[in-house]
């Protein structure tokens, strides 16, 4: 039964639209090989900033511009803006289905009556 209605919710989270606005921006991010690039080149660079400061060691001045001048653009990208957007609408969504999916269990822990369907 409870498999039943998670894949009720799952169907209905799915048929909403913050999760069809996110799957639009996540395909819009994947088109835009360019903003990919900048952020496969982003993430490659804060690995290795991490790693430098993990050993005590200071990030190089090149490194730490091409970083602050990637995030600037990547942050400076409409479909970048749009996927950033959409994640927080729907997180918000996801953090409201959690509240009601835990007042539903405070309810049925004081509920007397156990039932089955």
């Amino acid at each position: 039964m409870i498999d039943e209605k998670a894949q009720q919710l799952g169907t209905l989270i799915g048929q909403g639209e913050e999760y069809r606005a996110l799957i639009r921006a996540r395909d819009a991010l994947d088109g835009d090989k360019e903003l990919a690039g900048k952020l496969k080149r982003l993430e490659q660079l804060s690995m290795e900033l991490q790693q430098r400061l993990g050993r005590g060691e200071e990030p190089e001045q090149a490194q730490a511009d091409e970083y602050d001048g990637l995030f600037g653009e990547v942050q400076s990208s409409v479909t970048y803006q749009r996927l950033v957007a959409a994640q927080s609408n729907f997180d918000k969504v996801m953090h409201h289905v959690q509240e009601q999916i835990l007042e539903g269990m405070r309810q049925g822990a004081q509920s007397r009556i156990i039932t089955l369907s």
